[in-house]
């Protein structure tokens, strides 16, 4: 499938999708809106993709936010319905069943930001500035970004950054635990890439179980979430991969896991 403002390239199991509207750093609009939500329901079904990573064309942004020409139009019927339309594509990615890795190539502000924080993991290039500078325009974030950041880094750190507007380094972000890496620029992809072998060379089915066990936890008692957690550890010694890794070790080879 084509799209008009993405560029999507899978190799070797892993889709690397390159958000592709570097003269307006990126923007979101309700066109690439669309074509994201598109191409994650192409991505989800698509058995030969086990990892996905998401970047921005260009070295400047890897989303500089929503279109803000397009926004100023909206009114608050309208900004509610783009606030869903956003929330969908962004809960989408989260509960893929696979993981994606945020590679930030540059500016991540608002939806940005926002599209970062529904990866799976994050790895920033040096110049990457991460933000919710949504108060600085007289609104407020809208495509999760005051629910997943207190999540990620507590309420009092996303509260200074959502109330003060002002983006973090990279290295800000790496001590805040926005992000899991920080790199040089040439080194961005290569590092998202390699994350992404480790990953796919384990059981898929073992991965959406661990994913599924962290996401859906957290929104659980610890009691809930330890059931699930026993849940989905039983239900692993129902998969042949199990047995495959089970095999493997004893016979002290490399697994060949088949993702049933």
């Amino acid at each position: 499938m084509s799209y008009e403002n993405l560029l999507v390239e899978t190799r070797e199991h892993i889709a690397t999708v390159t958000v592709n509207r570097p003269k307006v750093l990126n923007a979101l609009n309700r066109k690439t809106v669309e074509e994201l939500d598109a191409c994650f329901r192409a991505l989800q079904q698509d058995e030969d993709v086990r990892a996905v990573i998401i970047t921005g064309a260009g070295e400047k942004a890897f989303i500089a936010g929503a279109d803000i020409k397009e926004l100023a139009t909206y009114s608050p019927q309208e900004a509610k319905e783009c606030s869903f339309r956003g929330q969908a594509v962004l809960n989408r990615i989260e509960n893929l069943g696979k993981p994606s890795i945020a590679a930030i190539n540059g500016y991540a502000l608002g939806g940005g930001c926002e599209l970062a924080l529904a990866c799976t993991l994050r790895i920033a290039s040096q110049a990457a500035r991460l933000g919710q500078p949504e108060v600085k325009l007289g609104m407020t974030p809208g495509y999760g970004g005051s629910q997943r950041l207190p999540r990620l880094i507590g309420k009092g750190m996303a509260l200074q950054m959502i109330l003060s507007g002002d983006p973090l380094s990279a290295e800000e972000s790496l001590r805040w635990g926005l992000v899991n890496q920080v790199v040089p620029p040439e080194e961005l992809l290569p590092a998202a890439e390699g994350i992404a072998r480790k990953i796919i060379a384990n059981s898929p089915l073992a991965v959406q179980y661990c994913m599924e066990a962290v996401e859906q936890g957290l929104n659980m008692s610890i009691e809930q979430g330890l059931f699930l957690e026993s849940t989905l550890f039983g239900m692993s010694f129902a998969t042949e991969d199990m047995r495959e890794g089970a095999r493997a070790f004893l016979e002290k080879r490399a697994p060949r896991f088949a993702g049933r």
